[in-house]
């Protein structure tokens, strides 16, 4: 339940900037986090990362959310997680049992984490004293997953790097990869998640037959790590190539190895897809790339807002369109992946919207538009000022009139300059190929030396009559009969 007293935490949270979500979102808690891997399973960490988020920007879940991230922390083995949720909890609802931190838990996981760390390490100096490849291979990846449990993603990554020189099958290098990829969209370092993915897909070099098998989370990897870029289109593209088969995937059961959820879901997959595309795409790349995909289609039915969204934006229904993703903002705005971009985004979106509404008119009142799109005429204006200084709308604004004019184009004047620029360019050609003509009727073709190519010797080897072109002629000179 939420808290009708907000903290005092939100409130300096706004004045400092940072993103603060008043709105009650459409998504139960429970439901929504059960959908993802918890601390419990290996490489099991977003689910913590989604309620710590929720509960420091939602000033509606906060106290729910915060609960069950301390109690999802408990579950593990990262004390510093643990620490940190219990500080937010202090900060946010100093009142609450779960913002004092239990100490005696806190030692003895320190504790049994260290004797697990030597004991693996002393297992791994043995396996690489007995020289067996696939001994050493087993006790990295141990100890790689191991540090992610607890936290030390630097120390997996290096272990996880380290099993490379011992894997002997394309399958071992295939897992490897994929556990790369986990701890570095933890770190949120996209290029190495796109440096791991792309060695899985090898489109140059060799082929692994357990790429087509892991292709729905390569393609999900990317499209995160292109999300998180800034590059909308290309993460669009990604999203939209995504297998089918993880749509199927049973969330509940960790066996599942279709299943991607200690990094999203494929209802995560149909919103990042969608929202790319409508932020990147024309109406007719929507139609071709997203509604009519079969592939992507199975994605959709898991989220059919998104799909009315898209159908509305490709039927020209900008306002219905607009008005279904402002009801899911404050949803998309407690999202790890998508709300540092959202703004940006909904931005791209309204914008192509609005574009393709101004088409048909020469000039049409900012009531109009502000009627269109549902949004008061200050609020469009802001729009229509900021989309023309940015160069994505080509008109003017009358403010004394209050209306959108469409700079008006002259076609009969640049038709006109269009062929007098045909005609002078003709008229310096055949310039141009007489003047070769009557130096060659005159004899004073100078020719390079042998060996040197075309434009050899002081003169250079006029061969053809384009060499002249640009050429000086006052630099031999014309004598006798030569053409002036």
């Amino acid at each position: 339940m939420a808290s009708r007293d907000e903290p005092q935490f939100f409130t300096n949270a706004r004045r400092a900037g940072r993103i603060v979500v008043d709105e009650p979102p459409k998504l139960d808690l429970e439901a929504y986090v059960a959908n993802y891997k918890g601390e419990v399973y290996e490489r099991g960490r977003t689910r913590f990362d989604r309620l710590l988020l929720i509960g420091t920007c939602s000033s509606y879940l906060y106290l729910e959310a915060l609960k069950a991230a301390v109690a999802e922390a408990k579950q593990g083995q990262d004390v510093q997680r643990y620490e940190v949720a219990v500080s937010a909890m202090h900060e946010i609802a100093p009142q609450d049992q779960d913002a004092v931190p239990d100490l005696g838990w806190v030692d003895r996981m320190k504790k049994k984490v260290k004797a697990d760390t030597d004991k693996m390490e002393l297992e791994l100096k043995g396996y690489k004293n007995n020289l067996i490849k696939e001994s050493i291979r087993m006790g990295y990846d141990d100890l790689g997953q191991h540090y992610h449990r607890i936290g030390d993603l630097v120390k997996s990554a290096k272990a996880y790097a380290q099993m490379r020189e011992f894997c002997t099958t394309s399958s071992h290098i295939v897992i490897m990869s994929l556990h790369l990829i986990s701890v570095s969209i933890d770190q949120q370092s996209w290029f190495a998640v796109q440096t791991n993915a792309q060695r899985i897909r090898a489109p140059g070099g060799q082929k692994y037959p357990e790429a087509e098998k892991n292709s729905a989370k390569l393609s999900a990897a990317f499209g995160v790590a292109f999300l998180a870029q800034g590059s909308f289109k290309d993460a669009a593209e990604e999203f939209l190539s995504a297998d089918p088969r993880m749509s199927q995937a049973k969330l509940d059961d960790p066996t599942d190895d279709e299943s991607y959820n200690e990094v999203l879901t494929p209802n995560d997959i149909a919103v990042y897809g969608g929202l790319c595309a409508l932020a990147s795409m024309t109406r007719e790349e929507l139609q071709k790339k997203v509604l009519d995909n079969s592939d992507f289609r199975n994605y959709l039915e898991l989220e059919p807002h998104i799909r009315r969204a898209i159908s509305h934006f490709v039927s020209a229904k900008y306002s219905a369109c607009l008005s279904i993703l402002d009801s899911y903002k404050a949803d998309y705005l407690l999202d790890i992946h998508l709300q540092r971009h959202l703004e940006s985004l909904y931005f791209q979106i309204r914008s192509k919207a609005i574009q393709q509404y101004f088409i048909p008119f020469s000039c049409v009142t900012l009531s109009a538009i502000a009627a269109a799109f549902n949004i008061d005429e200050a609020g469009i204006e802001f729009e229509l000022t900021h989309m023309i200084k940015r160069g994505n709308l080509d008109a003017r604004i009358d403010l004394v009139d209050r209306v959108l004019l469409a700079k008006k184009v002259d076609a009969r004047s640049q038709v006109h300059a269009d062929a007098l620029a045909t005609a002078k360019e003709y008229e310096r050609t055949l310039h141009l190929r007489l003047l070769r003509m009557a130096i060659l009727n005159a004899g004073l073709e100078v020719k390079g030396p042998k060996g040197l190519g075309t434009g050899g010797g002081e003169g250079g080897n006029w061969n053809g009559a384009g060499d002249l072109i640009g050429e000086p002629q006052g630099r031999m000179g014309l004598r006798g009969g030569g053409f002036r």
